[in-house]
C-alpha cells in the first residue's frame, strides 16, 4: 500500500516500486482505487478498465532480466456488480440494479461497503493460489496498491471498523474479517510518500500513528522530490547570513566566460540565499522524518517530470535503497 498526502507523489511512487519489484521474472499488479486513471497517464496507455492488463517490462536486474507489471483500475460500481455475481448469482439483475442508480446509492450511502468492495479486489489478487483457479488468471509474486491519501488511509483499510454499524453477519463481514487477517499479516506494508514540507511531514506522521493504533503494518516513508544538496553545511550557512562577496561571483562568472553586471550577481545571490534558506526548512523535516525510526527512502526531483524512463530511473532508486 503507497499513501501520502495530495500533491507528494505517491502514485508515482506506487509505479515506481511496482516498477521496482517487477525483477527477474516476477509478475507485479498495480492498482488504483481513486478514479483518476492515473496510471494510464503515467505509463501513456489507453485508459484502464476493470480488468487486469499488462502495460509495461519491469526494470531490469544485474543480467538483464525484468518482470512484468500488470495494472487494474478499480472502481466500485464494476467491483459491487462483481460481488453481487459471486455471492448472490445475481448477474443480469445484479446490472439491472445499476441502470436503476441503486449500485450507486449503496456505495454512497455506506462509505465502509465501498471500501471492504474495493479493498476486497485487491485481497482476492493477493490470495489467488499457485496455478489460479481459471486458465487465463495470473498469479502475482507482489501486488501495489496506490491507496487513498494519508487523510482517509486509516478509515480504508480499516474495514472491520467502518463496517460495524452496517453488518454484524453476512457474506459482506465475513470477507472484510478476511480483509483485515490480510492487511494486518506481515505480507502486507503501508508506506508513506512525504516531502520535507511541514504540514506534509506532520500529516505523516498523523497517518502512522492511526495506522499503528488500527494495527496496521507501517512499512517505510519516501522521501520524494528531494532538492539537489550540492552546496555543503558550512557553504550554504555563509550564503544564508549574507556572507557571500559578490566580487567572488563576479570573478568565477568571468572565469566561465558569462557577461557580468551587477543586477545578474545580486540576483544569483538572492536566490542563492532562497536556497540556503530553504535547504535548513528540508533539514529540519528530515531530523522530524527520521525521528519516526522506519526505513526512510529518498527519490530526486527530477527537472524533465515523470515518463516511463523516468519511472525506471526511479525504481532503480528504490532498489539500490533497499525498499524492493
Amino acid at each position: 500500500m503507497v499513501t501520502g498526502k495530495g500533491g507528494t507523489g505517491k502514485s508515482t511512487v506506487a509505479a515506481a516500486l511496482a516498477l521496482a519489484l517487477a525483477t527477474t521474472g516476477k509478475n507485479v499488479l498495480l492498482c488504483e482505487v481513486e478514479g483518476r486513471q492515473g496510471i494510464a497517464k503515467m505509463f501513456d496507455v489507453d485508459p484502464l478498465p476493470y480488468a487486469e492488463r499488462r502495460i509495461t517490462k519491469g526494470a531490469p536486474d544485474e543480467d538483464g532480466r525484468g518482470g512484468q507489471v500488470f495494472a487494474l483500475h478499480i472502481d466500485p460500481e464494476s467491483a459491487l456488480l462483481e460481488y453481487l455475481a459471486m455471492y448472490y448469482k445475481l448477474g443480469r439483475a445484479g446490472k439491472a440494479l445499476d441502470r436503476f442508480g441503486v449500485i450507486d446509492f449503496a456505495t454512497t450511502v455506506a462509505p465502509g461497503v465501498r471500501d471492504v468492495l474495493l479493498t476486497g479486489k485487491v485481497y482476492e489478487a493477493v490470495q489467488r493460489p499457485r496455478g489460479g483457479r481459471k486458465k487465463d488468471q495470473i498469479t502475482y509474486d507482489a501486488v501495489v496498491l496506490d491507496a487513498p491519501p494519508t487523510g482517509r488511509i486509516g478509515q480504508f483499510l480499516n474495514v472491520n471498523s467502518e463496517l460495524a454499524g452496517l453488518a454484524k453477519v453476512g457474506p459482506v463481514k465475513s470477507q472484510a474479517d478476511n480483509i483485515m487477517n490480510v492487511l494486518r499479516s506481515p505480507r502486507t506494508a503501508v508506506h508513506l510518500v512525504t516531502i520535507l514540507e511541514e504540514m506534509p511531514v506532520q500529516e505523516t506522521s498523523d497517518a502512522i500513528e492511526e495506522l499503528r493504533a488500527a494495527g496496521l503494518p507501517v512499512g517505510g516513508i519516501v522521501v520524494n522530490l528531494v532538492r539537489p544538496q550540492a552546496l555543503s553545511p558550512s557553504e550554504l550557512a555563509l550564503v544564508r547570513d549574507d556572507a557571500v562577496d559578490p566580487t567572488s561571483v563576479t570573478s568565477e562568472l568571468k572565469r566561465a566566460k558569462v557577461d557580468v553586471g551587477a543586477a545578474l550577481v545580486a540576483s544569483l545571490v538572492d536566490e542563492g540565499r532562497d536556497h540556503a534558506v530553504r535547504r535548513q526548512l528540508e533539514d529540519e523535516q528530515r531530523e522530524l522524518v527520521a525521528a519516526e525510526d522506519l526505513p526512510t527512502y529518498e527519490l530526486p526531483r527530477l527537472a524533465n517530470g515523470i515518463d516511463h524512463g523516468a519511472l525506471l530511473e526511479l525504481a532503480q532508486l528504490l532498489r539500490t535503497q533497499g525498499m524492493a
